[in-house]
């Protein structure tokens, strides 16, 4: 109306000429609008994560937060936003499938029960959405928050970036973790007992643990963590509680276990994945990659392990390990997602730097570097069970899009150099001298 009467003010004409200018100006911020609401990204080198293979000069057409088409020549408006990226390597968002963003143990001195005593929830969501916001800054645009978050801190942490009050990439989200007595606590005096109930559901038959991933589900969980072979092991059919229980809702379960008789349970019950799984056998890893079972291997590299407390013997005897039954997962095919499990920083390193350490062990099972990104994109995405939305860059599927500087295809180290973060279509960083 003050377009309107402005037209009609400053220009001596007929109240119908007022009205068929006014209309068409509005008709033309319309179409202005309308022109300029895509970006679009020229990407010089482009990451196909379902065929792990590198791309060249790629168009991106992104509107309203997602892919509307790719390709080498797709139809754009000059009015679009261009972002230029053709010097660039440009990916799909990265995920980690194991996180723990609340949590920031001291180096080579962890002690759990000391933290629930001494950190509030609240603390821990201040934590949380610090290092959250770490995680997008380097190109991770989602990630699979595991639990140890105190009273669902990281529920809070997800309603504040939905709400826009704070940054940080896409989190699926367990809430607290479903264990035998005792969580995953050692030797806690009886007038102390269920200290642990700060981070763990006690659940000990079938029923409890229907009980628990209600429970998990009402606070806000959007996947279900069971732990096995700490202070219990689980028989199959209390592991098959929770799977169906979930399924109910459309929810995955996934189960921390080293091997053994804890890890075959999870296996014949049917969970999607297998958190750490450090003493898998070969046949083990044959039934999963048979089950479509995930293994999240939290592999971490020497460093990480001494900094946990270990010494150097008993680290590198681990790392071994690791990277040997890493070697042999990926030789019998079982199905891989990316995950770090970092809880204590490295020195001079935040917690995105001190968990991309993992990539060293990787790198010594002699993974090739696209299978390495594809865990990282889209196995992820499909352990997540978003793959129809996140993990690619094609049509239709979410704009989460990050650049990094060289090829990571021959050194996957090259994704520590990410220079342009882009979430849903909002460019989350850029910096401009690349």
């Amino acid at each position: 109306m003050i377009l309107k009467k402005t037209i009609q003010f400053n220009n001596n004409i007929s109240p119908i000429m007022v009205n068929k200018i006014f209309f068409f100006l509005v008709f033309l911020l319309t179409s202005l609008i309308v022109n300029a609401q895509n970006t679009v990204i020229k990407a010089g080198h482009f990451f196909d994560a379902r065929n792990g293979k590198m791309l060249e000069n790629q168009i991106i057409v992104i509107q309203d937060g997602k892919i509307k088409e790719i390709g080498i020549n797709p139809k754009f408006s000059d009015t679009d936003r261009i972002i230029d990226l053709s010097n660039s390597f440009v990916l799909p968002g990265l995920m980690d499938c194991h996180v723990h963003i609340t949590d920031n143990l001291s180096h080579r001195n962890i002690q759990l029960e000391q933290m629930y005593a001494h950190e509030s929830t609240s603390l821990r969501a201040i934590r949380g959405s610090v290092v959250a916001k770490q995680f997008l800054n380097n190109g991770f645009t989602t990630i699979k928050e595991i639990g140890n978050d105190a009273n669902y801190a990281t529920a809070a942490i997800i309603k504040a970036i939905k709400k826009g009050w704070i940054q940080g990439p896409t989190i699926i989200y367990a809430g607290k973790i479903i264990a035998p007595y005792g969580g995953q606590s050692r030797d806690v005096n009886p007038e102390h007992a269920h200290s642990w109930d700060f981070e763990y559901l006690d659940a000990d038959t079938p029923d409890e643990i229907k009980k628990a991933v209600r429970k998990n589900i009402y606070n806000g969980a959007t996947v279900i963590k069971l732990v096995t072979g700490d202070n219990g092991i689980y028989n199959q059919e209390d592991i098959k509680a929770a799977v169906d229980e979930a399924k109910k809702y459309d929810i995955k379960v996934t189960v921390h276990a080293i091997g053994g008789l804890a890890a075959t349970n999870v296996i014949s019950a049917g969970a999607a994945g297998i958190e750490h799984g450090f003493e898998l056998n070969n046949k083990q890893l044959k039934l999963m990659k048979d089950k479509g079972i995930f293994l999240v291997g939290t592999d971490f590299s020497y460093d990480n392990l001494y900094a946990y407390g270990m010494d150097s013997t008993a680290a590198k005897t681990l790392n071994n390990n690791i990277m040997n039954r890493l070697k042999r997962a990926y030789k019998i095919g079982t199905p891989m997602a990316f995950g770090t499990d970092i809880i204590v920083n490295l020195p001079e390193l935040n917690r995105v730097e001190s968990g991309l350490k993992v990539l060293e062990t990787w790198k010594l099972a002699e993974i090739p570097a696209s299978y390495i990104l594809q865990a990282m994109t889209i196995k992820s995405a499909e352990l997540l069970g978003i793959d129809k939305e996140r993990g690619i860059l094609e049509s239709n599927y979410y704009a989460d899009i990050i650049a990094v500087k060289s090829n990571p295809l021959n050194n996957i180290e090259s994704i520590k150099t990410v220079h342009f973060v882009m979430k849903q279509g909002k460019i989350i960083r850029n910096d401009k001298k690349h």
